[in-house]
């Protein structure tokens, strides 16, 4: 089976609230169209982990963020591949971003992550988020 290597942000901050938030984006586009992920993509020939996330990020949000540390590897079966996907904790350099590539966006709390519908890759992430929240 073919392996597709992929970065995710977890992209933290605090909601209106001041509560502790993640980013999470909304797909529009494709065969998980309307799936809840955070956001990202493929690593390119050449990249680092780190410079792939923040490219990603730029082409799918125009948004400048600050990689931190790991925080995961996801590893999950599809059914016509296996993605192994690098997450990061991240923060945003500026405040201004729009989606480009995506239908909708939302800051979640950890109280809030259980209640969308996640991507099943990223979806085993958010026991260990609600722990770090």
């Amino acid at each position: 089976m073919k392996t597709v290597r992929v970065v995710a942000a977890i992209i933290k901050s605090y909601n209106a609230e001041k509560k502790p938030a993640v980013f999470a984006t909304q797909r529009g586009y494709g065969e998980f169209k309307d799936g809840w992920e955070f956001p990202g993509g493929k690593i390119e020939s050449g990249e680092t982990p780190e410079e792939a996330l923040k490219r990603e990020i730029a082409e799918e949000l125009d948004m400048r963020i600050k990689v931190n540390e790991k925080f995961d590897t996801v590893e999950y079966d599809y059914p016509t591949f296996h993605l192994s996907m690098d997450c990061f904790w991240c923060e945003m350099i500026d405040a201004g971003f729009q989606l480009l590539e995506h239908e909708a966006c939302k800051w979640v709390t950890k109280d809030e992550l259980e209640l969308l519908d996640w991507l099943p890759a990223d979806i085993q992430l958010v026991p260990f988020l609600k722990d770090e929240l």
